[in-house]
């Protein structure tokens, strides 16, 4: 009988934390979304509309390629066969610091990083002129959803893809250039929001969800749709 209660107030404990409990909890949660939001916020103004840091003709090679130019012939640069398409290999480094090569193992994206070349090279390059606003729009959005808590899961989802694609365009770009784990971090962060949709615990979406749900009960398209992604 006993072990019972103990288990019963175990369970209890899950389903109705102490209130500094759901304090932190909110708090943590708050922190992490704003935080993310904030990075692509900062990220908005190395590459400004209309020309995204570009040089005036849009160049992407050579010495006058900038900005956001720059970037994208950086992915194209780096998915060329010779260069390694595997993340989370472990680096092994001796008594001179120095990186020497690490287990044979790690999680191969050769593929991804091909594909993601050929959208590169074969749509976005030929289209930056209209599609950077595309890619900056996708950061301002993401950083609007996430500090404000509005369409938090969209936001999240948004913030995903962009994450997925720095991670698998910007693999194999040379330490100290660049480290991985800033977009692994950055996808696995998304992937975290996506699942807690941190707007209802703070912001817009606690307004809005109650309002949505009403609408989606009478039949609304629209509520049936925005009310998943708040």
């Amino acid at each position: 009988m006993m072990e019972n209660q103990d288990g019963g107030r175990a369970g209890e404990d899950l389903l109705y934390p102490a209130r500094w409990e759901r304090w932190l909890r909110t708090l943590v949660i708050a922190l992490a979304s704003i935080g993310m939001g904030y990075l692509f916020f900062t990220n908005l103004w190395w590459k400004p509309p209309p020309d995204f840091a570009c040089s005036e003709d849009f160049q992407f090679e050579g010495e006058n390629a900038s900005g956001l130019c720059f970037w994208i012939e950086t992915e194209a640069f780096y998915a060329d066969p010779v260069v390694p398409g595997t993340i989370l290999k472990p680096i092994v480094t001796d008594s001179q610091t120095v990186p020497e090569t690490g287990p044979e193992i790690g999680v191969p994206i050769g593929f991804a990083k091909k594909g993601n070349a050929a959208f590169v090279e074969n749509f976005v390059k030929p289209n930056i002129e209209w599609f950077g606003y595309v890619i900056w729009g996708m950061e301002a959005l993401i950083f609007l959803s996430l500090v404000l808590g509005f369409l938090s899961r969209l936001g999240a989802l948004v913030s995903f893809a962009q994450s997925s694609h720095l991670m698998i365009g910007l693999a194999g770009v040379p330490s100290p250039s660049e480290w991985e784990w800033n977009y692994i971090l950055m996808v696995l962060l998304s992937l975290l929001l996506l699942g807690l949709a941190p707007g209802r615990y703070f912001g817009l979406d606690r307004l809005l969800r109650p309002r949505l749900a009403v609408l989606r009960d009478r039949g609304s398209r629209l509520g049936r749709l925005l009310l998943p992604l708040t």
